[in-house]
């Protein structure tokens, strides 16, 4: 039985303790449970935020991609900022049962209130048994993190200003996705500067894409639909670097270079690869970012074998 219907199941048993009949409880559930699943497949030109309430279901269920409640939350937040009422139930649930963040009732009933002004069927009959609150989640209520003009660089020596200068749309779109994946705006339009120029149809001779210049497995792994939607490239790559950072236990040259040449090298290697290419994209990588370590989130993935022996292991 496919995770989001079995999820109905537990959503019903949710519902039943409220006081909504049984049957009636699993019938909204199951129904709920297959509009979910629909939207993890999203179609190539599908608003961007129904794209992100897409990939913020994946990481909840772990559909396609390594289940991670933190961010999806995240990415649920980031969606319901904006307005998307699908986003705001699905938070508001999450806060309900605790499912994968602190169970708190009286946030989840400020979300189920807000869906609930737009109409969301679902989130009325919550309101109806559970009430409303004022407890909105911290991420409601603070302003969205680092905007563009926050974005800290030197406009007459840094060399990441006269590129975010060119491309102000996409470096708006990475100040404000980028944190909510736990990596710095700065390294992920380095990466962007390096990868693609800042050119959303990149294609090269290895069929990488977009802005992040994804290859299909990499887009696969991290529920990727359309590498040439800027929306969706950027949270694949972010993603991407995310589990690279954890991996390497946030040294940045290795990382960087697992993200050009794979992680599977770097580890043969022990280090970075002798690939003329791959010395030259961390060193560009490195310059546009200017720093050597990036915080990582130990939760994601278990550190890479190699760095025990070599005394790499961050302290």
């Amino acid at each position: 039985m496919p995770r989001v219907v079995t999820d109905a199941y537990r959503r019903s048993a949710s519902l039943g303790r409220l006081g909504v009949p049984v049957v009636v409880a699993l019938a909204l559930s199951t129904s709920l449970a297959c509009a979910a699943a629909e939207l993890v497949a999203p179609a190539p030109e599908a608003d961007p935020l129904a794209t992100l309430v897409a990939q913020a279901l994946a990481f909840e269920h772990g559909e396609g991609v390594a289940k991670d409640p933190a961010l999806a939350a995240s990415l649920y937040c980031e969606a319901a900022r904006d307005g998307n009422a699908e986003a705001q139930y699905s938070l508001g649930w999450m806060y309900m049962n605790g499912r994968g963040i602190e169970r708190d009732q009286d946030k989840a009933a400020a979300m189920f209130a807000l869906a609930a002004k737009s109409g969301h069927a679902y989130a009325l009959r919550m309101v109806e048994r559970i009430g409303t609150s004022d407890a909105l989640p911290e991420c409601m209520t603070s302003q969205k993190p680092l905007e563009f003009a926050a974005l800290p660089f030197d406009r007459d020596h840094d060399p990441l200003a006269p590129l975010i200068d060119r491309h102000q749309t996409i470096a708006q779109l990475v100040s404000r996705v980028a944190p909510g994946f736990g990596i710095d705006p700065r390294l992920a339009l380095a990466v962007i500067a390096v990868e693609s120029n800042f050119e959303p149809r990149a294609q090269s001779i290895k069929n990488a894409r977009g802005l992040m210049q994804l290859i299909p497995e990499t887009a696969t792994r991290f529920n990727v639909k359309n590498a040439f939607d800027i929306h969706d490239n950027v949270r694949g790559g972010l993603s991407y670097l995310r589990w690279l950072l954890a991996y390497y236990e946030g040294r940045v040259e290795l990382a960087a270079a697992a993200y050009n040449a794979g992680e599977a090298t770097v580890d043969r290697y022990r280090g970075i690869p002798p690939y003329p290419e791959t010395r030259d994209y961390v060193k560009r990588v490195l310059k546009l970012f200017r720093g050597d370590s990036h915080p990582f989130d130990a939760r994601v993935v278990a550190p890479s074998p190699m760095l025990v022996p070599t005394g790499l292991r961050a302290r």
